[in-house]
This record gives structure tokens, sequence and C-alpha cells, in this order.
């Protein structure tokens, strides 16, 4: 890209105007660190935000509580996709300080932003506005839709939204993300794009436990000891171990596949004689294909009625995401790299480096004068990071790790592209442990600079796209030629998603009580 259009010189202009508000905005929805399903005070605030621009907003699109999309128009024209996300992780609350300690009145169990999604969204809404300022001076005719995005860390939404048509009718879509791996720093996504992500909960009831087996005839059992069906824990415990011990049957030792899991009910408390009548468990897995997601799939359900037959329970799985592995477009990413090319890194000033020294000092090392890693403040070209990206992968490998936003890319040509966060170098053989990161994703003196450039790259690259018909042409016809066709096409993949949103299981939140607003777990609890 040579000289910024006057367009885009206004939209820069409206991002260094606002840059103390984004700032700010950032700041609140990290200390809010909801985690997924559970995010009501961050949609809350993009919506009312989002209102207050000018921007029509539908609250809990596609079924979902905690999502949104919101629009903006100028006349009729091409509109562009762009998002924010706002979900943490549970077990990961830490203040915005330079030493481990949580948010004030919680414990480190509590949720929090690792990635950061606070940044991630903040960035995404002020290119949003910027653009919106922008197409307004100019009067550049089109629109925007921004959509809120919940339970990222799932792969929650976005297969929802794509299979409900949020995604249809765009002419662009731009998703940015903090860098989370090297080489993905400062750059563009090539041709190896993220894979599947599919997780599902498996149940197990112990309804009619009394059809076990023979007790002693009496109406009460006269012993604690007496004979009743295993139930739904040691369900639980067996499928968890069988799913361990089978993992490596499940697939072959290759194309970089990952099964975790996670257990979201055991029990209900229950320390009596009875048998547990419910407990549930989470999988997730990452594959390259969606054919390795249903092989995978297949196996566990083969754990599950085994498990549920050995104890006296049924089983039901229920799915929380079916993603799709992502969909390549070199017109979009060279566009959005010329833009990423003219902006160049963001830059760390000194209060930024004085914060990382902080940290350095107080975990005894000596600070150092240039804290942070080189690559932060490089530029790598797509072409060169796919080059690094692929020496891990066979040949045969199309795709690695696993993240959502693969499903906008059937919908749209999509553009997927890194700003470097804060990463501090590390002295031979040491590690810093992880609050570490997530507390540097909510200072602002470290995680501002990202957030300020992240913006502003949306926002040059939207309008590069509303402003130049031979790029919109050009990227939809790679989308058609890779697509057999586009939408419907013979090589394109329709949604997975064929279940409703799964809000309602017993996903960690924030909960309120008599004693006040507090964590699942109790912030009381000795080192929680």
């Amino acid at each position: 890209m040579t000289r910024p259009t006057a367009a885009q010189s206004t939209a820069l202009a409206a991002i260094a105007a606002r840059r103390a508000e984004l700032s700010d905005w950032c700041a609140t929805i990290f200390d809010f660190g909801e985690t997924a399903w559970r995010e009501y005070r961050s949609a809350e605030w993009y919506v009312e935000r989002l209102r207050a621009e000018g921007f029509t907003v539908e609250e809990g699109s596609a079924g979902m509580p905690t999502a949104f999309c919101a629009e903006w128009h100028n006349g009729s024209g091409p509109v562009i996709g762009m998002y924010a996300e706002y979900d943490g992780i549970p077990g990961n609350c830490q203040a915005a300080s330079t030493r481990r300690e949580p948010r004030a009145g919680l414990g480190f169990q509590a949720g929090g932003h690792t990635d950061p999604h606070s940044g991630l969204g903040v960035a995404g809404l002020g290119g949003a506005l910027a653009l919106k300022a922008a197409m307004q001076a100019h009067d550049i005719k089109g629109g925007i839709r921004f959509t809120g995005e919940p339970a990222e860390k799932l792969r929650g939404s976005k297969p929802i939204h794509a299979a409900r048509g949020y995604y249809d009718g765009l002419a662009a879509m731009l998703s940015f993300h903090p860098f989370y791996m090297l080489p993905m720093c400062n750059t563009v996504r090539w041709e190896t794009h993220c894979g599947a992500g599919w997780s599902m909960v498996y149940r197990f009831l112990c309804d009619a436990p009394e059809g076990w087996g023979t007790g002693d005839g009496a109406p009460i059992p006269q012993a604690h000891s007496a004979v009743r069906a295993p139930g739904a824990n040691d369900a639980l415990h067996l499928m968890y171990t069988a799913s361990k011990t089978l993992r490596e049957s499940m697939l072959p030792h290759q194309g970089g596949w990952s099964l975790s899991e996670a257990i979201l009910t055991a029990g209900q408390a229950t320390a009596d004689n009875q048998p547990a009548g419910l407990a549930e468990i989470q999988f997730m897995l990452r594959v390259p294909t969606i054919a390795m997601a249903e092989a995978v799939t297949a196996a566990l359900d083969r754990n599950a009625a085994a498990a549920a037959a050995m104890t006296g329970c049924r089983w039901e799985r229920h799915w929380v995401t079916k993603s799709r592995p992502g969909l390549a477009n070199h017109s979009m990413a060279r566009a959005v790299w010329d833009v990423l090319s003219s902006r160049g890194a963001p830059v760390w000033d000194d209060a930024a480096k004085d914060v990382a020294r902080q940290m350095q000092a107080g975990l005894g090392l000596d600070p150092m004068d240039d804290p942070f890693i080189p690559e932060m403040s490089r530029l790598i070209a797509p072409e060169a990071a796919e080059a690094i990206l692929r020496r891990d992968l066979p040949p045969s490998q199309t795709h690695s790790t696993s993240d959502d936003y693969t499903d906008m890319c059937w919908h749209a040509p999509t553009a997927r592209f890194y700003i470097a966060r804060p990463a501090l170098r590390a002295p031979g053989g040491f590690a810093y442990p992880p609050w570490v990161m997530n507390a540097l994703g909510g200072i602002p003196a470290t995680i501002d600079p990202m957030v300020t450039r992240a913006a502003e790259v949306l926002a040059l690259s939207a309008l590069r796209v509303l402003e130049d018909a031979r790029l919109r042409e050009a990227a939809w016809t790679e989308f058609r030629d890779r697509t057999g066709g586009g939408v419907g096409g013979d090589r394109w993949l329709p949604p997975q998603c064929d279940y409703d949103p799964p809000i309602h299981f017993r996903w960690p939140e924030y909960v309120t009580t008599p004693r006040g607003r507090d964590w699942w777990i109790p912030s009381t609890m000795p080192g929680a």
C-alpha cells in the first residue's frame, strides 16, 4: 500500500483521538474476566457501547444470551464483517499488576483473560468505529456487521452464527488475534489455516438404580453396604480413564491432533450410599480434518456406551461445537499484509519496558535493558511465516491447531492476521509462570500498543476492501475457485452445527448469593 487514502487518514485520526477510550475499555473487559457462555457483563457492555455509537444491535443472536449482532449502514454497498471475543479461562484470575495477585475480591481460580480476548474485542470495536467515522466523513457506501462472539475458548459461537446465516452476504471478513505462537507474530496467515475443533459433553444418568441387582428384600436397605448400581460418578471415571488409555488408538500418530477433557458435573455432592444420578464430562478435540473429528467421536461414543453399561447408567452426547477447518484467501491476505507493512509493528515505550523490568525483578531476575522478545517489534511476511510453520508439518497436512474463526471463512473471503502482544525475554533455562503473560495483557502500558495497531489494521484493511472493487472481485474469484463455485459449491464445506447453543450446562461462572458476588469456587479457599 502506498500513502493512505483520505478515508484511511480519517480512520487513523479517529483511532488516535480515541486512544484513551480504547485503553479504558480494554481494562474494563479485562477486569470483568468472564468465561465461556457466561459473559453477561461483557456482552451487555458491548451492546450498550455499540448502540451509543449508532449501531442497530440484536441481543442474544442465534439463541446465545451473551452473543450479539450489530449493524451500521451508509446506504447500499458492500458490507464488511468484524467481531469481538470477550471470554476468558477459569483458573486464570490475575490482576493488571506486576506481581501475582488475583483481581480484587476473587481467588486465583476465578476467570481471567489469557490470549487476551479483552484486547482482541476492543481492537475490533476500535477498528469498526474508525471505519464508521471514515465512511461518514467521505460518504463511502456500504456497511459494517460487528458480531459478539462468546465462548471462543470452547469454539462456541461462530459455528452457530454461521449455521444461522450471520456471515452471509458479507463482502469480506477480517479476523484479528493477538499472536500466540511463533512465527505468527505481526503477520497474516497464508495457506495453512487452523483446523477443525469439535467438543461434546457426555452425560451419564443413573435414574433406575433399583434395577441393578438383588437386595435383602426390605423396603429400605438395612445397610450402607447393600447392593446398588455403581452410578454416574463411576461411569464418568471409567469414561475418563478409558479415553485416556485408548487415545493413542483413536487416530494415527500424525496430524498434530489433540484431545483434552474437563469434568463439569459429578455426583451433585452426594456422600450417602445413594448412587450418583448425574455426571458430565466434556471433551475437546483439535484435528486438521472433519474426517478425523468423526473418527475420534466414534471412539468416544464406544467408550461412553461401555462405561454406561458397566455402571447401570444411560448416556447422552451433547454437542458444544463442531467447527470447520479454515479456508485461505491469498487476495485478502495480501491486502491486509500491505496495510500491516505500511503501519509497522507495535511500539512499546519506556513505560511498558519499566513494567516488564519490574516483573523480572520481582521474579528474582536481573532486569534487562530490552525486556521484550525481539519478534514483537518485527514484521514477518506471510509466505515466510508459512514456510516456518510448515517445517514441522507433513506435506499431506493442510491445517494446524484450531480456532473457530474458520467457520467465517466459508461464507466470505477472510483474512486472519496477528499483531504482537507483549512477551518477555527469558534467560537461558528460565520459563516465566503463566500469570506474567496474563498480567501483561491487562496492564495498559503493555497491552495498549497491540490494541491500537490492530484497530488501525482492521480499519484500513476494511476501507481498502470498500474502496477497491478490483480487490473485492479478486477475493471473490479466489473464493469461488477454492470452494468449487462459492457458497454451495462442490468443494464448499457447509456448517457442521446441527445442535442448539450449549448454554445450559454447568459452565464455570460468577455467582451472586447473600454472601455477595463470587466465583463459583469460593474466593476464601486457601490458595484459590
